[in-house]
């Protein structure tokens, strides 16, 4: 059971500093969709996912292009 709960907090742990260094951050996606990264969602069939401000929807953190410091 330890080794569970170390894999937890490993993803957890994982999963803010990925919001840290998300949200807020201007992307464009490979759909040629661009906005502001309102929010990051775990997702248990697709992984990590984001939502962009002003538009509906999810995707794949895989398919950011380029984000703007």
């Amino acid at each position: 059971m330890v080794a569970v709960k170390s894999r937890a907090f490993c993803i957890l742990r994982e999963f803010e500093q990925a919001q840290a260094e998300l949200i807020g951050k201007a992307v464009a996606l490979s759909d040629g969709k661009a906005g502001t990264v309102a929010r990051l969602h775990l997702d248990e069939f697709h992984g990590l996912r984001i939502e962009l401000s002003g538009h509906e929807g999810r995707w794949p953190v895989s398919t950011i292009k380029f984000a703007q410091a």
